[in-house]
């Protein structure tokens, strides 16, 4: 499949509803425990942002909305509702035209949970699995069990959300072969959509980075991990979900729309506390700070409290690099027509990258290796 670029009109928009049950020991993300008593205040502060933003959407083209956390499945199906409605109010679009996204935790939802919020708007469901072995799920702090994480998509799909993602994790302590092989199978099983897969990390500041040399003791081998990531694309293949992004599977036509605009430069608006935003070169982000969001949003003020205008070669730079996530890679001339030309620079590392057999080229296209793949934080470090 090839995803067209991003035309300068188009714009998505991502709602971050920070509440969460309890906080997974790998979790990175601003959440807190969740507390019913503010979500109102929550989706009137979303309100308060769309109407400030309004005079820069109206102009605009709606791809996608996403609502992401946090789990963002605990506010109710009227709040979902509320805040579309000051979507549609700002900014002229067809639902049954918009990707609209919300990601659920298996153990809150039901067909009878899936089917208020697609009646609420929702058409796409992101459903948070990480594993269908029991033991590993206990060791990522989940909350539910695999059963659950069947149900979960099982009623989605019942409850006429028929277009479903799910997150898949590997790289886990005391994961193997067999277990990974079983997550696999039930996963393609299901009547799901698309995949997003992600090697288990230890980001800074959360429990499992705090417990680091202990838990890496049980990790796979490196070996191991690189077999289980070929083993889940071949896998993955086969049953008809294909690899367009470094980390992303889907069926045909099923590609997040939402997320290939992160990756091909697309702007978008972020509410909510910790929400970032691209706009006209300019990435900015909101206060992390949940009282401090509210507060100033009832007040009537930005919560924005982080802005930062990139350079026209840092910009170029880091556009070009991340839209190497693709499988389809870089069009060279659409690329250039679209944002502006590749620098001499920039050209000579990609030609340094390909040396390396890092990055491949036809004179057209400009796209990673199988190797690349496997190391693209070494190939961003070059680029960027």
């Amino acid at each position: 499949m090839v995803i067209p670029l991003p035309q300068p009109e188009e714009i998505s928009l991502y709602f971050h509803v920070p509440f969460c049950k309890k906080k997974c020991g790998y979790c990175h993300f601003f959440v807190v425990k969740d507390d019913k008593e503010l979500h109102e205040s929550l989706v009137q502060g979303f309100i308060q942002e769309i109407k400030r933003a309004a005079p820069i959407l109206k102009k605009r083209k709606l791809v996608s909305i996403y609502f992401g956390g946090g789990t963002p499945s605990l506010l109710s199906a009227m709040h979902i509702e509320t805040v579309l409605n000051e979507v549609t109010r700002a900014i002229a679009f067809s639902p049954s035209d918009t990707e609209i996204t919300m990601e659920f935790n298996p153990e809150s939802c039901s067909k009878e949970t899936f089917h208020h919020f697609k009646s609420a708007g929702i058409n796409r469901a992101s459903i948070g699995i990480q594993s269908f072995d029991d033991a590993l799920l206990l060791s990522l702090t989940r909350e539910h069990s695999a059963q659950k994480g069947r149900d979960a998509v099982l009623a989605s799909a019942e409850a006429g959300i028929d277009n479903i993602t799910i997150d898949l994790m590997y790289e886990i302590p005391g994961q193997t072969k067999k277990s990974w092989d079983n997550t696999l199978q039930t996963a393609t099983d299901l009547p799901i959509t698309h995949l997003s897969l992600y090697n288990l990390t230890f980001e800074e500041g959360t429990s499992f980075y705090r417990k680091k040399s202990a838990l890496s003791l049980l990790l796979p081998s490196d070996e191991e991990a690189k077999d289980m990531l070929l083993h889940a694309v071949d896998h993955f293949e086969r049953e008809n979900l294909h690899r367009y992004e470094i980390s992303a599977f889907a069926k045909t036509g099923f590609y997040s729309r939402h997320n290939t605009g992160y990756w091909l430069g697309r702007e978008f608006f972020g509410f909510g506390p910790s929400a970032f935003s691209y706009l006209g070169g300019k990435r900015l982000r909101n206060t992390e700070n949940l009282k401090t969001y509210l507060k100033l949003c009832k007040e009537g003020d930005s919560p924005i409290d982080f802005e930062e205008e990139l350079e026209r070669e840092g910009k170029l730079r880091e556009l070009f690099t991340i839209s190497l996530r693709l499988s389809q890679g870089v069009a060279i001339k659409e690329f250039e027509e679209r944002f502006m030309p590749l620098s001499q620079k920039l050209m000579e590392e990609v030609a340094n990258l390909e040396k390396k057999e890092f990055l491949r080229t036809d004179g057209a296209r400009i796209s990673l290796t199988e190797k690349g793949r496997l190391f693209f934080n070494d190939v961003a470090s070059e680029l960027i």
